[in-house]
Parts: structure tokens; sequence; C-alpha cells
């Protein structure tokens, strides 16, 4: 019997496995799909969400070694035990749970859905239990019995997709990202996102490669290489050509040379730090043998380090190349928007048609004015009244702001007169009258402060 830690898993993180509703989950609840449909939904929907949580912990019993967060990789005998409890034995509807499962969509074999060339989402309102891909499924209710096999757990992909899309980095390429920034080799790209993609396997990124690229469109995915698409890109685009598959082989090699320069690095600083360990012991046969190894690995740095100078001067051209395609389609493209613009408008000869006509009417407009003016008794406007007026108005201005002028001079005069009467009084030489001179205030002032 199988360890029930399981069990206690979903118990304590899976909300529907309450204890006092165990005993229902663990029944042959399939005569409750008649006699009680909403019961039955909730049983089958609890199983769902189970299942779904063991996989995408890595709980799942396996036939495999390797662990999968979107794969169920077991057969009835493995799946059955491991959740058998001695409280509550073996569920006894596990089998139909599966079958529900796969009816609805969200349990596919893992051969049908990497090989399916069509939208799932399309695909599986019409999907029948019955004799697909050689899913087998026996006529004895509950019993899948000795059918073995990898099924993806669907709710776990489209978990995984969501987070991926959600994510910074492809949310930059969707963004701004040019041809080269977008194209990955598969390998390439599970290291770059690899923080968005955490603990996936090999497989498990062919299934969410595969399910981004043909159900959701955000990708464009052969099996070897990988496109980021922006935004709805048009079929053309969504097809891996050969450029794309030589950058990605490109970046690919880049990548991995940079990586090995740093890991070099590493190595020729460790073996000059065991010289120097072993010249201060008086090792010279070591110290000898490290300082070998040294040049041995500078002189390889040295190659990879110009190897890398080339293929990121090759990346800069191509980069460069990329943009100026850009570049010339928006060109293109505003061309023919300007060029079907103008077309619009008729060519200059209609332009100028259309405006010959406007003045005409317009004069014709002032004549009819003119004409019910006069039948009215209304006077014809005099513009050089107008224009009088306008001067007097203009006059009458400018008289004001040269009164405003003179009065806040005078004023300014005023408390000069004042100021230059205070400091005389502080000198003590205030006259009982004081004369009229022609003296300015600012001259006076200069004249006493000289005799202080």
């Amino acid at each position: 019997m199988s360890s029930p830690s399981l069990l206690d898993y979903l118990i304590e993180h899976e909300p529907s496995f309450r204890k006092p509703r165990l005993p229902a989950l663990y029944s042959d609840f399939l005569p409750q799909k008649s006699l009680n449909p909403d019961g039955y939904a909730a049983n089958i929907s609890a199983w769902r969400r189970a299942l779904s949580l063991i996989v995408k912990s890595g709980l799942a019993p396996s036939l495999k070694s390797t662990k999968s967060v979107f794969i169920l990789n077991c057969d009835e005998q493995a799946l059955s035990r491991a959740f058998e409890s001695k409280q509550y034995g073996r569920p006894l509807a596990l089998g139909e749970v599966m079958k529900e499962m796969y009816k609805s969509g969200d349990l596919i074999p893992l051969n049908q859905f990497l090989e399916q060339k069509e939208n799932l989402y399309d695909q599986r309102k019409n999907w029948s239990v019955w004799g697909i891909g050689g899913w087998v499924l026996t006529k004895v209710v509950g019993d899948w019995t000795r059918v073995g096999g990898q099924y993806v757990v669907l709710e776990n992909v489209e978990g995984m997709g969501k987070k991926f899309c959600e994510g910074d980095k492809i949310k930059e390429l969707d963004g701004e990202g040019n041809r080269f920034e977008k194209v990955f080799s598969k390998a390439h790209f599970g290291k770059v996102f690899n923080q968005e993609l955490t603990e996936l396997g090999e497989r498990d990124l062919e299934v969410l490669l595969r399910f981004l690229s043909r159900d959701k469109r955000v990708l464009a995915f052969d099996g070897s290489t990988v496109k980021v698409l922006g935004g709805e890109e048009e079929t053309a685009e969504e097809e891996i050509t050969e450029e794309d598959r030589s950058i990605a082989q490109l970046k690919e090699v880049l990548a991995s040379l940079t990586h090995q320069t740093k890991i070099l690095e590493k190595r020729v600083e460790e073996l000059n730090a065991t010289a120097k360990l072993a010249v201060a012991k008086q090792n010279r046969v070591a110290a000898l043998a490290a300082l070998k190894s040294k040049k041995l690995a500078e002189a390889t740095l040295e190659r990879r380090f110009a190897t890398v100078n080339q293929l990121e001067e090759v990346a800069a051209k191509i980069q460069q190349a990329s943009d100026n395609v850009q570049i010339v389609k928006v060109m293109e493209s505003s061309s023919e928007a300007l060029k079907s613009l103008t077309a619009q408008t008729g060519g200059v000869e209609r332009v100028e048609e259309v405006v010959d006509r406007l003045r005409e009417q317009m004069a014709a407009s002032d004549e009819i004015g003119s004409i019910l003016a006069e039948a009215s008794g209304m006077q014809a406007i005099d513009e050089g009244e107008i224009d009088d007026e306008l001067a007097e108005l203009e006059q009458a201005e400018e008289k004001g702001k040269e009164a405003k002028q003179r009065a806040q001079k005078e004023e300014q005069e005023k408390k000069e007169a004042e100021e230059l009467q205070k400091r005389l009084e502080q000198v003590g030489q205030v006259p009982s009258t004081i004369p009229q001179s022609e003296e300015s205030p600012e001259a006076m002032m200069s004249r006493l402060t000289l005799k202080e």
C-alpha cells in the first residue's frame, strides 16, 4: 500500500478535499450523474483540481524517472494506489473522472497533443471519448484499467502559458524587439526564459511551446526554432524561415562561447592563485605545472574571445539589416498610404477646381448678402468710417498712457522731494523756506551727499 502522504497533501492544499467530503469523493458516485447532477459535477470538479495539483506539484506517480508538471504519466493501478487510504480505501470513480476530463479536453494524450495541427480550442468541442488517437476506454463504467500512458493536463499548461505571457521579458520583446532579438533555438529559449519557465523539463518545454504557438499564437515554433510574435502578425511572419534558423543558431553559439569565456577566466584566476601558493611553499614543480596550465587556458581564452568578437560583429550586422528591413517596410507602407490619400483628393487639378468653385460661391454669397441688405434698408458698412473710428480709439488709448506716465513721474518727483526734506532735517540745515531751484532733486541729493 502506498503512503497516504498524497491524500494528506490534498487535504492541506485543495479546499474541495475537506475531510467531511472524502467519503463522497472516494465513493462510486456515478449514479449521481442522473440522480444528483450537481453533486456529480462537484465531485468531478474536485478530482479534476486534485489531479492538476498533484501533477503540478510533482507528487503524481510516474512510470518514468523524470518528473513533469504538465504530464500525468502512469496507469490506473499506480494512480489508484497513490490515492489509497486506510480509512477510505481507493477512489472508486477515478476512471469516471478520467473519462470526463478527456471528454471535456482537460486531459489529452501526449502524442495527440504534440502531433495535432489545428487549434485545441477549435477541436476540443468536437472530441469524442471513443476512438481518438489510440485512447481506449472500456465500456465498463469507471474501469479504464490497464490503459497506461502519458496525458497532458491542459489546466497546468494554460497556467504556465499565462505566467509566461505576463513576464517582463516577453513583454519587452513584444513591444520593441526586432527580428534578431525575437528568434531563439529551443534550448537557448529555455535558458533565456528560465525565470518564467521554472521547473520545466525538456518534454514540458516542448508541450508549452506547442501550446503557445498553435493554440495561443504568441510564438512560432517548428520543433527546433522559436520566434516571438508581436501582436497579430501576418501569416507569413508566423512561419519559421531559414534566416530565422540561422539567427537562432548564431545566438545559441554566441551564448555558449560567452559562457565558456567566463569559465576560462575563472580557470586562469584559479591557476594563477595555485602557482602563487606553490611558490610560497617553494614547490617549484607544482608552480611550473600551474603556470603551464594557465598559459594553455589563456591561449584558449584568447581564441574564444576572438571568436566571440567575430560573432558579435556578425550579430550586429544582422540586427542592422533587420532594422533596415523594418524601416523599408514602414517607408513602403507610408508611401502607399500617402498615395492612397493623395488619390482621394483627386490630384492637383481637382483641388484647384474645387478651390475655384469655392471662391466663386463665396463671391456669389457676398453679392447676395449685399442685395438682401439693400432690400431690407440696411446701409452697407463703410470701411473708411471703421478705420477712422479705430484710429480715434488708438489715439485716446495713447493719450491715456501718456497721462498715466506723467502722473507716475510727478508722484516719483514728489517722493524724491520728501526724501530730500528728510535728509536736510537730519543734517540740521533746513531753511525756513526752500527756495525754488532749477537744480534737479537728483543733483541736489548728490551735492548734499558730497558735503557730508
